[in-house]
Protein backbone atom coordinates (compact mmCIF):
# COMPACT_ATOMS: atom_id res chain seq x y z
CA UNK A 1 0.00 0.00 0.00
CA UNK A 2 0.77 3.66 -0.72
CA UNK A 3 2.96 5.07 2.09
CA UNK A 4 0.32 8.20 1.16
CA UNK A 5 -2.72 6.79 2.43
CA UNK A 6 -1.30 7.00 6.15
CA UNK A 7 -4.37 7.75 9.25
CA UNK A 8 -2.81 10.81 9.59
CA UNK A 9 -3.77 12.02 6.12
CA UNK A 10 -7.31 9.96 6.81
CA UNK A 11 -7.30 11.73 10.20
CA UNK A 12 -7.34 15.41 8.20
CA UNK A 13 -9.89 14.55 5.74
CA UNK A 14 -12.41 13.14 7.97
CA UNK A 15 -11.67 17.08 10.02
CA UNK A 16 -12.15 18.70 6.69
CA UNK A 17 -15.39 16.82 5.62
CA UNK A 18 -17.73 18.78 8.18
CA UNK A 19 -17.48 21.94 6.72
CA UNK A 20 -15.37 21.31 3.50
CA UNK A 21 -12.97 24.00 3.68
CA UNK A 22 -10.72 22.00 1.32
CA UNK A 23 -11.83 20.38 -1.57
CA UNK A 24 -9.86 16.95 -2.06
CA UNK A 25 -7.57 16.62 -4.73
CA UNK A 26 -6.40 12.86 -5.95
CA UNK A 27 -3.34 13.32 -7.96
CA UNK A 28 -1.38 11.21 -10.31
CA UNK A 29 -3.42 8.26 -11.12
CA UNK A 30 -3.90 5.90 -13.54
CA UNK A 31 -8.21 6.81 -14.01
CA UNK A 32 -10.80 4.22 -15.99
CA UNK A 33 -13.26 6.94 -16.54
CA UNK A 34 -15.90 4.57 -17.98
CA UNK A 35 -16.76 7.39 -20.31
CA UNK A 36 -17.74 6.27 -23.94
CA UNK A 37 -16.42 9.16 -25.16
CA UNK A 38 -13.18 10.22 -23.68
CA UNK A 39 -10.32 7.15 -23.30
CA UNK A 40 -8.45 6.02 -19.84
CA UNK A 41 -5.77 8.29 -18.13
CA UNK A 42 -2.38 7.59 -17.98
CA UNK A 43 -1.52 9.91 -15.26
CA UNK A 44 -4.56 12.57 -14.23
CA UNK A 45 -6.12 13.96 -11.27
CA UNK A 46 -9.81 14.45 -9.74
CA UNK A 47 -11.02 17.62 -7.87
CA UNK A 48 -14.08 17.28 -5.86
CA UNK A 49 -16.72 19.72 -5.01
CA UNK A 50 -19.20 18.61 -2.36
CA UNK A 51 -20.56 15.11 -3.73
CA UNK A 52 -19.81 15.83 -6.91
CA UNK A 53 -16.13 15.54 -9.36
CA UNK A 54 -15.33 19.11 -10.26
CA UNK A 55 -12.50 18.37 -12.83
CA UNK A 56 -11.15 15.64 -14.13
CA UNK A 57 -7.49 15.22 -16.44
CA UNK A 58 -3.89 16.20 -15.65
CA UNK A 59 -2.13 19.58 -14.91
CA UNK A 60 -5.18 19.93 -11.92
CA UNK A 61 -2.90 19.98 -9.07
CA UNK A 62 -1.13 22.81 -10.67
CA UNK A 63 -3.81 24.84 -9.31
CA UNK A 64 -4.29 22.98 -5.94
CA UNK A 65 -3.05 25.84 -4.26
CA UNK A 66 -5.04 28.17 -5.68
CA UNK A 67 -7.91 26.13 -4.76
CA UNK A 68 -6.81 25.38 -1.17
CA UNK A 69 -7.21 21.91 -2.00
CA UNK A 70 -6.07 18.86 0.38
CA UNK A 71 -3.98 16.93 -1.70
CA UNK A 72 -3.77 13.00 -1.78
CA UNK A 73 -0.56 11.52 -4.00
CA UNK A 74 -2.07 8.19 -5.69
CA UNK A 75 1.44 7.89 -7.59
CA UNK A 76 1.03 4.14 -8.29
CA UNK A 77 -2.82 3.68 -7.93
CA UNK A 78 -5.22 3.18 -10.36
CA UNK A 79 -8.51 4.85 -10.13
CA UNK A 80 -12.23 3.28 -11.35
CA UNK A 81 -15.54 3.76 -10.74
CA UNK A 82 -17.40 1.94 -8.12
CA UNK A 83 -20.99 2.33 -9.83
CA UNK A 84 -19.85 0.12 -13.29
CA UNK A 85 -22.02 0.94 -16.65
CA UNK A 86 -20.66 -1.81 -18.64
CA UNK A 87 -22.53 -0.25 -21.37
CA UNK A 88 -20.66 3.33 -20.82
CA UNK A 89 -17.33 1.44 -21.01
CA UNK A 90 -18.51 -0.58 -24.21
CA UNK A 91 -19.63 2.79 -25.85
CA UNK A 92 -23.14 1.76 -25.99
CA UNK A 93 -24.72 3.83 -24.35
CA UNK A 94 -27.04 6.27 -27.28
CA UNK A 95 -26.61 9.68 -25.32
CA UNK A 96 -23.32 9.95 -23.40
CA UNK A 97 -25.17 12.19 -21.26
CA UNK A 98 -26.83 8.63 -19.54
CA UNK A 99 -23.46 7.78 -19.10
CA UNK A 100 -23.67 6.18 -15.50
CA UNK A 101 -21.02 6.34 -12.72
CA UNK A 102 -18.60 8.20 -15.63
CA UNK A 103 -15.83 9.85 -13.44
CA UNK A 104 -16.68 12.99 -15.90
CA UNK A 105 -17.11 16.58 -14.26
CA UNK A 106 -20.52 17.25 -12.80
CA UNK A 107 -21.33 13.05 -12.12
CA UNK A 108 -21.51 12.11 -8.53
CA UNK A 109 -17.97 10.81 -6.70
CA UNK A 110 -18.04 7.43 -6.76
CA UNK A 111 -14.62 5.74 -7.01
CA UNK A 112 -12.06 3.15 -5.42
CA UNK A 113 -8.49 3.87 -5.28
CA UNK A 114 -6.62 0.80 -5.71
CA UNK A 115 -2.35 -0.34 -6.64
CA UNK A 116 -1.63 -0.45 -9.68
CA UNK A 117 0.36 -3.31 -9.14
CA UNK A 118 -2.74 -5.42 -8.15
CA UNK A 119 -4.69 -4.19 -11.03
CA UNK A 120 -3.23 -3.89 -14.80
CA UNK A 121 -6.61 -3.11 -16.30
CA UNK A 122 -10.25 -1.44 -15.19
CA UNK A 123 -11.52 -5.16 -15.02
CA UNK A 124 -9.17 -6.48 -12.43
CA UNK A 125 -9.50 -3.21 -10.76
CA UNK A 126 -13.48 -3.50 -9.68
CA UNK A 127 -12.42 -7.48 -9.54
CA UNK A 128 -10.26 -6.23 -6.44
CA UNK A 129 -12.70 -3.58 -5.14
CA UNK A 130 -15.36 -6.90 -4.57
CA UNK A 131 -12.96 -9.66 -3.96
CA UNK A 132 -10.15 -7.95 -1.70
CA UNK A 133 -11.89 -4.88 -0.04
CA UNK A 134 -9.02 -4.81 2.24
CA UNK A 135 -6.46 -4.35 -0.28
CA UNK A 136 -8.19 -1.20 -1.49
CA UNK A 137 -6.63 2.31 -0.85
CA UNK A 138 -9.88 4.33 -0.29
CA UNK A 139 -13.16 4.47 -1.43
CA UNK A 140 -15.29 7.44 -1.76
CA UNK A 141 -18.86 7.78 -1.91
CA UNK A 142 -20.81 10.75 -3.23
CA UNK A 143 -17.56 12.92 -2.08
CA UNK A 144 -16.94 11.47 1.19
CA UNK A 145 -14.20 8.99 2.07
CA UNK A 146 -15.86 5.97 3.09
CA UNK A 147 -13.17 3.27 3.00
CA UNK A 148 -9.45 4.12 4.24
CA UNK A 149 -6.76 1.31 3.79
CA UNK A 150 -9.60 -2.09 4.02
CA UNK A 151 -11.81 0.04 6.49
CA UNK A 152 -14.91 1.72 6.65
CA UNK A 153 -13.96 5.27 8.18
CA UNK A 154 -16.60 7.45 10.23
CA UNK A 155 -17.93 8.40 7.66
CA UNK A 156 -19.31 5.29 6.28
CA UNK A 157 -22.94 4.81 6.18
CA UNK A 158 -24.78 2.60 9.50
CA UNK A 159 -25.23 -0.81 7.54
CA UNK A 160 -28.67 -2.11 7.18
CA UNK A 161 -29.84 -4.57 9.97
CA UNK A 162 -30.63 -7.26 7.77
CA UNK A 163 -31.16 -9.80 10.72
CA UNK A 164 -35.11 -9.80 10.10
CA UNK A 165 -34.41 -9.61 6.37
CA UNK A 166 -37.78 -11.24 4.80
CA UNK A 167 -39.38 -11.02 7.93
CA UNK A 168 -43.47 -10.43 7.13
CA UNK A 169 -45.03 -7.95 9.49
CA UNK A 170 -48.87 -7.01 9.34
CA UNK A 171 -49.14 -3.90 7.20
CA UNK A 172 -50.67 -0.97 8.23
CA UNK A 173 -50.87 1.19 5.22
CA UNK A 174 -53.66 2.44 3.61
CA UNK A 175 -53.08 0.59 0.08
CA UNK A 176 -53.94 -2.57 1.87
CA UNK A 177 -57.14 -3.73 0.13
CA UNK A 178 -58.53 -5.16 -2.78
CA UNK A 179 -56.96 -3.70 -6.38
CA UNK A 180 -58.44 -4.94 -9.73
CA UNK A 181 -57.20 -3.86 -13.32
CA UNK A 182 -58.60 -2.17 -15.93
CA UNK A 183 -60.23 -5.52 -18.01
CA UNK A 184 -61.42 -7.43 -14.73
CA UNK A 185 -58.75 -10.01 -15.27
CA UNK A 186 -56.71 -9.58 -12.11
CA UNK A 187 -57.81 -9.08 -8.87
CA UNK A 188 -55.01 -8.48 -6.35
CA UNK A 189 -56.17 -8.54 -2.19
CA UNK A 190 -53.48 -6.77 -0.46
CA UNK A 191 -54.50 -7.85 3.59
CA UNK A 192 -53.39 -7.03 6.77
CA UNK A 193 -51.01 -9.66 7.89
CA UNK A 194 -48.77 -8.82 5.00
CA UNK A 195 -50.01 -11.25 2.91
CA UNK A 196 -51.45 -10.60 -1.18
CA UNK A 197 -53.72 -13.48 -2.71
CA UNK A 198 -54.72 -13.01 -6.58
CA UNK A 199 -57.35 -13.90 -8.58
CA UNK A 200 -56.67 -14.24 -12.87
CA UNK A 201 -59.37 -14.71 -15.27
CA UNK A 202 -61.39 -16.34 -12.61
CA UNK A 203 -58.40 -18.90 -11.11
CA UNK A 204 -58.77 -18.29 -7.55
CA UNK A 205 -55.31 -17.73 -5.57
CA UNK A 206 -53.13 -18.44 -9.31
CA UNK A 207 -50.40 -16.47 -7.33
CA UNK A 208 -50.14 -15.86 -3.22
CA UNK A 209 -47.35 -14.82 -1.26
CA UNK A 210 -45.78 -12.21 1.21
CA UNK A 211 -45.26 -8.13 0.31
CA UNK A 212 -43.79 -4.96 1.84
CA UNK A 213 -45.10 -1.32 1.33
CA UNK A 214 -42.10 1.20 1.49
CA UNK A 215 -43.60 4.25 0.71
CA UNK A 216 -45.45 4.32 -2.83
CA UNK A 217 -43.19 1.16 -4.06
CA UNK A 218 -44.77 -2.54 -3.36
CA UNK A 219 -42.59 -5.79 -3.07
CA UNK A 220 -43.58 -8.99 -3.75
CA UNK A 221 -42.56 -12.43 -2.62
CA UNK A 222 -44.47 -15.07 -4.42
CA UNK A 223 -44.77 -18.43 -2.45
CA UNK A 224 -43.07 -20.01 -5.36
CA UNK A 225 -40.13 -17.76 -4.64
CA UNK A 226 -39.93 -15.21 -7.04
CA UNK A 227 -39.91 -11.69 -6.66
CA UNK A 228 -41.80 -8.52 -8.07
CA UNK A 229 -43.03 -4.79 -7.29
CA UNK A 230 -45.26 -2.44 -8.46
CA UNK A 231 -46.33 1.29 -7.77
CA UNK A 232 -48.22 3.23 -6.52
CA UNK A 233 -49.18 6.74 -8.86
CA UNK A 234 -51.69 9.11 -7.56
CA UNK A 235 -53.81 6.33 -5.99
CA UNK A 236 -53.17 3.74 -8.78
CA UNK A 237 -50.81 0.56 -8.10
CA UNK A 238 -48.98 0.03 -11.66
CA UNK A 239 -48.13 -3.49 -11.19
CA UNK A 240 -45.94 -5.30 -14.79
CA UNK A 241 -48.70 -4.29 -17.58
CA UNK A 242 -51.12 -3.80 -15.15
CA UNK A 243 -52.83 -1.03 -13.77
CA UNK A 244 -55.02 -1.70 -10.76
CA UNK A 245 -57.88 0.26 -9.48
CA UNK A 246 -58.92 0.34 -5.50
CA UNK A 247 -62.33 -1.49 -5.01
Amino acid sequence: MSNTFTPELLERIMENSTDYTQPLLFTRARIHLFDSLVGDMESGDILLGPGFIVGTGPGIETAAGDDNALVIDCTGMVIVPVIVDARAALGLNAERSSDLGSLWPGNAANFAVVPAELAPDAASAVALILGQPESVAAIVVDGAVVHWNGECTTAAPTRPDTSRSGVVAPSASPYVGMWIDEDDFLYQELTADGRYDETRGGRPHAFQGSFWIDGDRIDYLDDLGFWAFGEFINGVLHHGPYILHRR
